[in-house]
């Protein structure tokens, strides 16, 4: 299977300024041809779940995050971590999207970056969110690992681009692994 792949960035952060939402911004100008990119709603557009609002009906802005997640192919979620987990507006969007029937995460392919200015890299975060993913089913792609540490030195945050030229090539090559990891999903779903 070699047609265009719809990606998802999913961004962990609501700071504008925030080394993973720099990182993200980059893929677009990344990802190789095989893969068209959307950003998906950021999480901060969503109040925080409660039964008692969707019981009431789905919020607008739940529904924009639904309709786009729906769209994709496969999703990379790109943050940071938060006291060795995953933060909390992030496993709140997932929360939202979790509900929805059919769940529309289950079987998608996903990927992880984690963007720190420290020395782990927000390695931590993996963990705890691919627990997480793997309650909705998704095809976790868990090889290679990014962790971009020391970001704060790779990336130019106002321009969203990685200035560390192999920070640049390892990302270009993980997002190639990918797009061909998302083509064999699709396969095998087939």
């Amino acid at each position: 299977m070699t047609g265009k792949r719809h990606l998802g960035i999913w961004e962990g952060s609501l700071r504008r300024a925030s080394l993973s939402r720099a990182a993200a911004r980059a893929v677009a100008g990344l990802a190789p041809e095989g893969f068209s990119v959307e950003t998906l709603p950021n999480p901060g557009t969503l109040p925080l779940f409660d039964q008692d609002v969707m019981d009431q009906g789905l919020p607008e802005s739940v529904a924009a995050l639904l309709a786009a997640v729906t769209r994709c192919d496969a999703i990379l979620i790109v943050t940071p971590e938060y006291n060795w987990s995953v933060p909390g507006a992030l496993k709140n969007a997932i929360d939202w999207v979790s509900r929805a029937q059919p769940v529309p995460l289950a079987g998608k392919p996903v990927a992880i970056w984690s963007v720190s200015p420290g020395l782990l890299g927000g390695a931590r975060v993996h963990e705890s969110l691919r627990h997480v993913l793997h309650s909705q089913d998704m095809r976790i792609m868990a090889k290679p690992e990014v962790q971009i540490a020391q970001a704060r030195a790779k990336l130019d945050v106002e321009a969203g681009r990685i200035t560390d030229p192999q920070t640049e090539a390892f990302l270009r090559g993980h997002l190639e692994q990918f797009l061909r990891y998302s083509r064999s999903m699709a396969l095998t779903e087939a």
